[in-house]
């Protein structure tokens, strides 16, 4: 029956009184309203079918539909032979120049981050000159301000950083003078102090969780001029403030394979949706954020994680295919590890061959586990992509090639540099922002219509029933 009015009567404190009640309540019927909505909410499938309609945005094979243009980056997957499109090693191109282009000709440079945030955001590769000036403009963007800190970031805080973030971002608007100025100079402007902004939004919102929550020792670290914003994170993460060179150069080239990766990633689509109604940079980057803390978006690093954590425990013998593929096995059929049936890290909604991205981490994947003495884990990932692989097209009849995708090794990439897992998807919400910005400045240059899709409704007109009569 729930809490007696006569005990709410002799309750002090009327928000009490009104919690208690209403969780009592909800506590009480809460199985019972969702079956009802489990029940009224629920589609069926053959509506879909009958009505065409392409679920996810995507076609019967899996292909985006075409919902917009844009010329920041380009995905491949496909190449044309003899008039057939078929299967080919994946590529990634910013604004037209390959990604292998850019991580292979770094030569000692530490910086690639950084230049890569130039070419996205102004649609060529700059010159030294060029890069001094968006170096100086990031160095005098960066600080935050101790009361800034101490009022937003230290205040509520909590274990997911991805929230902490948006919550940050949202509460900056109330510092911006013109933030509602939707001009593609004051957009810039605003992009770039969050490009800024982000790494240490994101560290100091971990320090403090670990201290308020944890009760570790609480730790603020200013950025240092002359510093990539690699070496800036590791600085600003770490006690000691140590830190390799390989370590640097790993986190950027981690930092620009996960800057972008064209218009219809969920979290960019998300941009372009929301900048088309008009809104402003903090909530449009609030809401992309949003989107990419989901665990079937930037999230799955961390499931990966999760995933291998259990096949560690699980398979004995890590060098064993049998084995580990019997595991592989348990997880696709439902029976063990999350149960959702799926290997995370493995395929892509465009890549078949191969993710460029996850070609390059595996590479440093290697190298930081040759330095740090973590071969037989290396090795261990090595198996599971190569016999995931078998797994999925052998039990899914399934004809296409498939392949690890960027988070397969991204998370065991971060692991090795000492990042905790709470920060794994806010460091690729530190790059993407880099992509948002460029998407977001399309967006608005174009001046398109409000992005609105439509929607079939299938349910049934009913008459009103007054409310004496229900």
């Amino acid at each position: 029956m729930g809490i007696l009015e006569n005990e709410f009567l002799y309750l002090d404190d009327l928000d009490d009184k009104i919690d208690k009640i209403k969780n009592a309540r909800f506590e009480e019927n809460s199985s019972i309203l969702e079956a009802v909505l489990m029940q009224k909410h629920r589609i069926d499938p053959n509506q879909y079918l009958k009505y065409d309609v392409k679920r996810g945005l995507r076609d019967s094979n899996g292909k985006g539909v075409l919902a917009g243009l844009t010329e920041i980056s380009d995905v491949r997957s496909y190449e044309m032979e003899h008039g057939k499109w078929l299967p080919a090693d994946g590529s990634l191109y910013y604004q037209g120049i390959n990604v292998n282009d850019i991580v292979e000709n770094l030569k000692g440079r530490k910086f690639g981050f950084e230049e890569v945030v130039y070419l996205l955001l102004f649609g060529h590769l700059p010159s030294k000159t060029e890069l001094d000036i968006l170096l100086y403009a990031i160095y005098s963007m960066q600080d935050l301000g101790n009361r800034f800190v101490r009022d937003v970031i230290m205040k509520a805080s909590n274990e997911n950083i991805m929230n902490a973030m948006q919550r940050t971002v949202l509460t900056l608007y109330t510092y911006d003078e013109t933030p509602d100025d939707i001009s593609a100079g004051n957009v810039l402007r605003q992009s770039l102090e969050l490009i800024a902004k982000l790494p240490l939004i994101a560290v100091y919102s971990y320090n403090s969780y670990r201290h308020f929550r944890k009760d570790e020792t609480l730790f603020i670290r200013s950025p240092e001029e002359g510093l990539s914003m690699a070496e800036n994170i590791l600085l600003m993460l770490r006690p000691d403030k140590q830190y390799t060179e390989l370590e640097a150069k790993v986190l950027d080239v981690a930092l620009i394979l996960h800057a972008e990766h064209g218009g219809g990633n969920n979290s960019s689509f998300t941009t372009h949706v929301v900048s088309s109604s008009g809104t402003d940079t903090y909530s449009a980057t609030a809401a992309s954020i949003g989107s990419l803390k989901g665990f079937r978006h930037g999230g799955a690093n961390i499931k990966v994680q999760g995933m291998f954590a259990e096949i560690k425990k699980n398979v004995k013998d890590w060098t064993s295919d049998e084995e580990v593929k019997n595991y592989l096995i348990k997880i696709y059929e439902k029976k063990a590890f999350d149960g959702s049936g799926l290997i995370y890290g493995i395929g892509h909604a465009v890549y078949t061959i191969s993710d460029p991205r996850e070609v390059h981490l595996k590479k440093y994947a290697r190298m930081l586990a040759e330095e740090k003495g973590r071969m037989e884990e290396f090795e261990l990932y090595n198996r599971v992509e190569r016999l995931a692989k078998e797994v999925i097209v052998e039990r899914s009849n399934m004809f296409k090639p498939i392949c690890a995708n960027v988070d397969f090794y991204s998370g065991f990439v971060y692991n090795m540099l000492g990042i905790p897992q709470e920060l794994y998807t806010p460091i690729f919400a530190i790059a993407r922002m880099a992509g948002w910005s460029a998407h977001r400045l399309e967006e608005l240059i174009n001046a398109g219509k409000i992005i609105r899709p439509a929607y079939k409704y299938v349910g049934e007109h009913l008459t009103y029933t007054p409310f004496d009569e229900r």
